[in-house]
C-alpha cells in the first residue's frame, strides 16, 4: 500500500502528512503521531495496518524538516515542546489536515513514544475525538487536565511497567489526572517489558531503555482495534 503525501500547515511551517487509504469506504479517521523521530518505516506500517482495519489514517509531521539522526530529533522535539500552546497547536494542525479529508467522518487518535504524548495533548486540549491512544506514551504533560477542563474521547494507554522513561510515580499521577477529568480510561501495563515495545527495530539500536516484546505487541494492537471495533462498529 503507497502512502499519499498531504501538504498542510501550521501557521507559517509548511508540514507534510502521509495517509493511508483503506480498500472501500473508511469506517472511520485516525490520525497518527510518529515517535520523536517522525514519521519512519514503523510508523507507515501502522497506518498501513489502520488503513486494513477500514480506517484513513493519516501520520501527522512534528517538525516539517527531515531529521538526521536521533540527537537532531531531541534537539527539534525540545524546541517544540518548549511551550504547550506551540506543541499543542502543531497537534492539532494534524487533526485538522485530517479532518479536511475525512468528509464527516468521526476521528480518533494513535500515538507512539513521543506521538503518545501528543495524542494525550490532544486529548487534553479538547480535540473533538473519539479515542485517543498511547503506546509507550511520555504520560506527563505541562498542562493537566482537570475538573475544570475535562477529558472527552475515550482514553487507551499501552505501557511497559519496565520503562525508565515513564516510572510509576508519572503513571499514578497520570491516573490520578484522568479521575480529576473524569476520563473513561483504559491502562493496560506489562510487567518486565521496557520503553519502544512495538518496534522491532527497538533490540538493534543498543539502548538499555528500549527493547522490542513481541507479546507485548500483539496484545496491546488486539487491545486497541477491540476498542476501535467497539466504537466505530
Amino acid at each position: 500500500m503507497t502512502l499519499e503525501s498531504i501538504a498542510y500547515t501550521d501557521g507559517d511551517q509548511a508540514l507534510t502528512g502521509w495517509l493511508a487509504r483503506p480498500v472501500g469506504a473508511p469506517r472511520g479517521a485516525v490520525a497518527v503521531y510518529p515517535t520523536i523521530m517522525n514519521v519512519n518505516a514503523p510508523i507507515e506500517r501502522r497506518a498501513r495496518l489502520l488503513a486494513e482495519a477500514g480506517f484513513l489514517a493519516l501520520i501527522a509531521d512534528f517538525y516539517g524538516t527531515p531529521v538526521t539522526d536521533f540527537d537532531h530529533s531531541r534537539e527539534l522535539a525540545n524546541a517544540l515542546r518548549a511551550d504547550v500552546d506551540t506543541y499543542r497547536r502543531r497537534i492539532g494542525a494534524g487533526i485538522a489536515a485530517l479532518r479536511a479529508l475525512a468528509g464527516g467522518l468521526t476521528l480518533s487518535a494513535v500515538g507512539y513514544c513521543m506521538g503518545g504524548q501528543a495524542a494525550l495533548e490532544a486529548a487534553r486540549a479538547g480535540e473533538n475525538l473519539a479515542l485517543v491512544a498511547s503506546f509507550h506514551g511520555i504520560l506527563s504533560t505541562d498542562r493537566p487536565a482537570s475538573a475544570q477542563t475535562p477529558i472527552a474521547p475515550r482514553i487507551f494507554v499501552s505501557h511497559g511497567d519496565a520503562d525508565p522513561l515513564v516510572p510509576r510515580t508519572q503513571v499514578l499521577s497520570f491516573w490520578e489526572e484522568m479521575d480529576e477529568a473524569s476520563a473513561n480510561w483504559h491502562f493496560h501495563s506489562y510487567a518486565g517489558v521496557r520503553h519502544g515495545f512495538t518496534d522491532p527495530g527497538s533490540d538493534a539500536r543498543g539502548v538499555p531503555a528500549i527493547a522490542y516484546d513481541a507479546s507485548a505487541d500483539r496484545q496491546s494492537w488486539a487491545a486497541l482495534i477491540g476498542l476501535l471495533d467497539e466504537i466505530y462498529g
